[in-house]
C-alpha cells in the first residue's frame, strides 16, 4: 500500500528534478539534456506514474490517482513534443510555442484544481506538489510569450516539487528506520490508510472519471486556443496531446468498467474516437495540401448516440446528462462544417467544452474528497422513475452479475454495439478511390469499429460470454484490416485476388458464428447475419464486381440492426424486464444448457460464497473449487451419495482413483496411533503443500466418518491424502470436514485451470463452482507412494509442481530427526 504511494511521489520528484535541470540550462547553446533524451525519460516516468496511480487506486485514493494520472498524461505528451523537436519536426520557437501551450494551459488548470481540493482535504504533500507543477506550467506559458519571465522561474517551481518529494522520502525513511518512532507531518502511511478505509465505506465510485474529464479538457484546449488566438496554427506538433489523451482515454474506459460504471465507460470510449480523429486531421496536411472533409452520416449518428447516452446518464445525475449534450452539439457542429475541426463552429464548441469540463472536473474532484457534496441532481430522475410501474430500475448485488463465474468488469456490450453502428455509417461515404484519404474515415472505422470493439470482446470474454466475445473480436479485426486497407491508401484502384481470399476466410468464420447464434438469440442471429452482408460487399469490391449502392444498403441494414442491439443492451442493463428484448434462441435442443440455471458460480474472494459451497456439500452436492494447483471436483466424505455422484460424473478410471483431503493433521489425531512415527513425521514436514501421499488403507479411515464412501476412494490397498496449501480450500474443509477429491475434468482430458472450464467440461453434473479465475498452476499435485516408507523407500506415481529432489530432501530430514 505504501509502496505505490512512494513510487508515485518519488517519480514526480524525479521528473521535476529532470525538468529543473533542463530549464536551468535551456538558455545555453547546447542544453545539458538533449531534447530527444529528455522526451524519452519523460515517457518512462509517465508510465511509472500511471502504474503507481492505478495500483494505488485499488485503495480508493482518488486525489493521489488524479495527481499521478494527470502528470503522467502531461509528461507523456510533453515528452513526445520534445522528441519531435529533437528530430527536427518543430523548426523554430514559434512551433514550440504552438505545440506546447495548449497542453500547458490544460494542466495548469487541472493541477490547480487538484491542489485546491488537496488543501481542502488536508493532503498537504499532494497539494503542494500539484501547486508547484501547476505554477511551473503557468510560468512556462508566460515564458513562451514574454522572454522576460525566463526559464529559471519555471525551474524554481519544479525545484519546489522536487524538494517536497525529497521531504516525503526523508519522512518515509525515518518512519521505517526508527520503527515508527519518528514521523514527519504528512508522511505517516497509517493515517492515509485509515482515512481511505473510512472513505471506501461510503459506496463505490468511479475515481477515474476525473482524469477522463481532464483528457476532454486537453483535446478541447488544442482547438480552443486556435480560435482564441493563443496559438497561430494547427499542425503536427499538437498531435501528441490529442493522441496521448485518446490512448489514456481508452485506458480510462477500461478502468471505468473495472469500477462497474458502464455509462461513463461508454462515454469515454466515444470521446476517445473524437480525439484520434482530431489527431488524424492534423496529420492530414503531411500527405495532402488541402484540409480533409468529414462524413456527415457518421457525425449525425454519433450525435444521436451521445444524446441517448445523455438521457441514461441523467439517471445517475442531471449534471452528467447535461454535460453530454455539449458533445451532441459538438458532433452536429462538425457535421455542419465541411472542414470539421478546422472551422470556427467546432472550435467554438471546443471552448464551451473546455469551460464545462473544467467545472465538471472541479465538482467530481470535490465530491469525492469532501463530505459537503456539491448538488448535481444525483438520483432525482431515479426517484421519479421509482414511482413508475412501467420502468423499474435494476439494482442490488446482481446488477453487474456476469454470465459465468465472476468478473471484475461491468458489461461492455453497449459500447460494442455502438461501435458497430459508428463503423457501418462511417463507410457509407463514397470517396474517390484515387484520393482515399480526402475524407476522414480511417479513425472512425479503425478506432470505433476495430480497437474499441476488440476491447468490448475482451471484456465479454472475461464475463463468460464466449460466443459474443468471439464475434466482437472477429469483427474488430475485420474493421481494422479493412479500414487501413480500403480507406488508408493501401488498397488503391487495383483489386487483388489475395484480398478476396482473406475476406472469404473471414466470411467462413462469420458463417460459423451465424450458425452458433441460432442457439443464442434472434437479435444476435440477425446481427451476425447482417455483418455477413458487409463482408459480401467487401468481397465484391475486392473482385471489382460491386453493384451500385449495394455497399451503402448493406451498411445501412447492419447499422440499424446494431442500433437496435445498442438500445436493447442499454435498456436491459438499466431496467428490469425486457423493454427491448434480444429474443429467444431460434433453435432449442433438448438437454442443451439444462444445468445453466442450476450450477451456481460464486466468487472465492467472498466468505459468504465459501459458506454457501459448504452448505451445498453438507447437503450432498458436488462442487468445483480452486486449489493450490488446478481446479478439482469435491464432495463431503461423509455423504456417500455425493461421493458416488462425483465418481459417476467422472467415469473414473481405476488408475486415477479419488483422493482424500483434510485441512490439518488434527483431524487425524484420534487415529495417530495407527500411523508409524516416521510416516506421521513425514506428513507433518510435507504438508500443507501440493504433495499427495499414498498411504496404506487401514482403520484410520473410519475415524474420518467415510462409511460407505470409502469404496469409491483410493484402491483396496491404499488411499492418497493431502492438506492443500490454499486458504480458501482449507477453510472450506474446516466448515465441511474431510472431502473426497478428483480432478474437474473427464478422465483422459487435460487438467482444468479456470472456473469456466469446470462447467464447460462437467456441465450440469456439478452443483456449484467456486470461482477464482485462472489456477496458479497448470498441472496437478505431486503424488508420492509412502506405502513402504518404513523401509526408507518412497515411490512417485506422478511428479507435479514439486520436484522429486525436494520430496526426497524432506524425507531425509525426517529420517535424521
Amino acid at each position: 500500500d505504501s509502496l505505490h504511494y512512494s513510487i508515485g511521489l518519488l517519480g514526480i520528484s524525479a521528473g521535476s528534478l529532470l525538468l529543473t535541470v533542463h530549464f536551468y540550462t535551456v538558455s545555453r547553446a547546447a542544453p545539458l539534456i538533449p531534447s530527444t533524451a529528455l522526451g524519452i525519460l519523460l515517457l518512462i516516468l509517465s508510465s511509472l506514474l500511471a502504474y503507481a496511480g492505478i495500483r494505488r487506486s485499488l485503495r480508493n485514493a482518488s486525489l493521489f490517482l488524479s495527481l499521478c494520472l494527470t502528470i503522467s498524461v502531461s509528461w507523456c505528451s510533453y515528452g513526445m513534443v520534445f522528441i519531435l523537436g529533437g528530430q527536427g519536426v518543430l523548426n523554430d520557437t514559434g512551433d514550440f510555442r504552438n505545440a506546447l501551450v495548449p497542453g500547458l494551459v490544460t494542466f495548469t488548470l487541472a493541477l490547480l484544481i487538484i491542489a485546491v481540493v488537496g488543501f481542502l482535504h488536508r493532503e498537504v504533500i499532494l497539494a503542494m506538489i500539484a501547486f508547484a507543477v501547476s505554477f511551473a506550467s503557468a510560468h512556462e506559458i508566460a515564458m513562451h510569450y514574454n522572454i522576460a519571465f525566463g526559464s529559471p522561474a519555471v525551474a524554481c517551481n519544479y525545484m519546489i516539487a522536487c524538494l517536497v518529494g525529497g521531504y516525503f522520502a526523508l519522512g518515509r525513511f525515518l518512519y521505517f528506520l526508527t520503527k515508527e518512532k519518528i514521523v514527519l507531518p504528512g508522511t505517516d502511511p497509517s493515517k492515509n490508510k485509515t482515512h481511505e478505509q473510512v472513505k471506501s465505506t461510503s459506496g463505490s465510485m468511479n475515481h477515474f472519471a476525473t482524469t477522463g474529464l481532464t483528457l476532454n479538457m486537453l483535446s478541447a484546449s488544442v482547438f480552443g486556443c486556435r480560435l482564441l488566438g493563443v496559438t497561430s496554427k494547427l499542425f503536427i506538433g499538437q498531435v501528441p496531446w490529442l493522441w496521448t489523451s485518446g490512448v489514456y482515454q481508452i485506458g480510462i474506459c477500461i478502468l471505468s468498467y473495472r469500477a462497474m460504471d458502464t455509462l461513463m465507460a461508454t462515454f469515454f470510449g466515444f470521446t476517445s474516437i473524437l480525439k484520434f480523429a482530431a489527431g488524424y486531421s492534423l496529420l492530414y496536411p503531411i500527405w495532402q495540401s488541402e484540409e480533409p472533409s468529414f462524413a456527415i452520416p457518421f457525425l449525425v449518428v454519433f450525435a444521436i448516440l451521445f444524446a441517448i447516452l445523455a438521457l441514461f446518464l441523467m439517471l445517475k445525475s442531471i449534471v452528467d446528462g447535461l454535460y453530454l449534450l455539449f458533445y451532441v452539439a459538438y458532433c452536429i457542429a462538425i457535421a455542419c462544417c465541411p472542414k470539421g475541426f478546422f472551422e470556427g463552429g467546432p472550435q467554438g464548441m471546443d471552448v464551451a467544452i473546455f469551460v464545462a469540463t473544467a467545472l465538471m472536473t472541479l465538482i467530481y474532484q470535490y465530491n469525492t474528497k469532501e463530505n459537503a457534496i456539491v448538488p448535481t441532481g444525483k438520483g432525482v430522475v431515479k426517484a421519479l422513475l421509482a414511482r413508475s410501474s412501467f420502468l423499474k430500475l435494476r439494482e442490488g448485488a446482481d446488477l453487474h452479475a456476469p454470465y459465468l463465474g465472476y468478473s471484475k468488469y461491468a458489461d461492455a456490450e453497449v459500447l460494442g454495439y455502438a461501435c458497430s453502428v459508428l463503423a457501418s455509417f462511417a463507410i457509407m461515404i463514397t470517396g474517390d478511390p484515387k484520393t482515399p484519404l480526402a475524407t476522414v474515415v480511417v479513425p472512425w472505422v479503425v478506432v470505433a469499429g476495430g480497437i474499441l470493439k476488440f476491447l468490448s470482446g475482451s471484456v465479454a470474454f472475461a464475463r463468460g460470454k464466449t460466443l459474443e466475445s468471439s464475434a466482437f473480436i472477429l469483427y474488430g479485426v475485420m474493421w481494422i484490416i479493412w479500414g487501413l486497407t480500403r480507406y488508408g491508401g493501401l488498397y488503391g484502384t487495383t483489386r487483388s485476388f489475395h484480398t478476396a481470399v482473406g475476406i472469404v476466410a473471414f466470411m467462413l468464420f462469420n458463417g460459423f458464428i451465424v450458425f452458433c447464434t441460432l442457439f443464442l438469440s434472434i437479435t444476435w442471429f440477425f446481427y451476425s447475419l447482417t455483418f455477413l452482408l458487409i463482408t459480401i460487399s467487401f468481397l465484391l469490391d475486392a473482385i471489382n464486381a460491386l453493384p451500385a449502392g449495394y455497399d451503402i444498403a448493406a451498411a445501412l441494414i447492419f447499422g440499424l440492426v446494431s442500433f437496435y442491439c445498442f438500445l436493447s443492451a442499454l435498456f436491459n442493463s438499466i431496467f428490469e424486464g425486457s423493454c427491448l428484448p434480444m429474443g429467444r434462441p431460434i433453435v432449442q435442443l433438448s438437454g442443451v444448457g439444462g444445468g445453466m440455471s442450476k450450477c451456481l458460480h460464486l466468487p472465492a474472494r467472498k466468505a459468504s460464497s465459501v459458506k454457501r459451497i459448504a452448505d451445498i456439500l453438507k447437503n450432498g452436492g458436488t462442487c468445483g473449487i480452486p486449489t493450490d494447483t488446478v481446479y478439482v471436483l469435491v464432495a463431503a466424505c461423509n455423504r456417500p451419495d455425493a461421493v458416488e455422484k462425483a465418481h459417476n460424473s467422472k467415469h473414473q478410471a481405476q488408475e486415477r482413483p479419488m483422493s482424500l483431503w483434510i485441512s490439518s493433521l488434527k483431524q487425524l489425531e484420534p487415529a495417530k496411533h495407527l500411523f508409524t512415527p516416521l510416516l506421521w513425521d513425514f506428513m507433518e514436514a510435507a504438508w500443507p503443500s501440493p504433495i499427495s501421499l499414498v498411504i496404506p488403507r487401514g482403520e484410520w479411515v473410519d475415524f474420518l466418518g467415510m462409511k460407505d464412501s470409502a469404496k469409491y476412494v483410493g484402491t483396496p490397498q491404499s488411499i492418497a491424502i493431502r492438506i492443500p496449501d490454499c486458504s480458501v480450500t482449507t477453510h472450506l474443509i474446516d466448515l465441511v470436514g474431510p472431502i473426497v477429491v478428483t480432478s474437474a475434468n473427464p478422465t483422459g482430458e487435460a487438467d482444468t485451470t479456470h472456473h469456466n472450464q469446470v462447467y464447460a467440461k462437467l456441465g450440469d453434473k456439478v452443483d456449484a463452482v467456486l470461482c477464482d479465475g485462472p489456477s496458479p498452476e497448470n498441472i496437478a499435485s505431486t503424488v508420492v507412494d509412502c506405502t513402504k516408507i518404513n523401509s526408507g523407500n518412497i515411490g512417485f506415481f506422478r511428479v507435479g509442481i514439486i520436484p522429486k529432489s525436494q520430496v526426497l530432501q524432506i524425507l531425509e530430514q525426517v529420517q535424521k530427526k
